[in-house]
């Protein structure tokens, strides 16, 4: 018994793509230095449990509700959560794009606009200078990113 045949579904335009790669780089390698900023400038406040004789003479527990109430702190900040928030957005992108896009192409092509978006945003989150040899290699990257497109295509 042979299946009928399905007809081939249209492959969205190639810009679609290209967009999808930027995208996804822009909120993983934008969004980093943003994070970076908020975790490292953040002043926790005082949480009275953390005093609490039970929780003091409990090694395990004092680590477990500093690490709670740390966390609960970063995300309740504004300058750390709205980053993050973007960054785990562009996972979700990144998973959605995997499942239509060549996988050998997506996932360097990914990390490269990463790359290249964390050095832009060091420079304008941090004012950090673009090293000579940085952007050697952001232009390599590009040059690659292109030779792999060009040898699929």
């Amino acid at each position: 018994m042979s299946s009928p045949k399905e007809p081939p579904t249209a492959r969205p335009p190639a810009i679609n793509y290209v967009l999808s790669f930027i995208l996804v780089g822009l909120a993983w390698g934008l969004t980093t230095p943003f994070i970076r900023r908020a975790a490292r400038t953040h002043k926790p406040a005082p949480h009275p449990l953390l005093d609490s004789p039970a929780v003091k003479q409990s090694w395990l527990r004092s680590r477990l509700y500093a690490a709670f109430f740390s966390v609960l702190d970063l995300l309740r900040n504004p300058r750390y959560a709205v980053p993050l928030v973007l960054n785990l957005t562009g996972s979700v992108w990144f998973f959605l794009l995997i499942g239509k896009a060549e996988l050998s192409l997506t996932v360097p092509i990914v990390n490269a606009m990463a790359f290249l978006f964390t050095v832009v945003g060091e420079w304008l989150v941090e004012g950090k200078v673009i090293s000579r040899e940085t952007g050697i290699g952001m232009t390599l990257s590009l040059v690659g990113i292109a030779l792999c497109v060009q040898s699929k295509t």
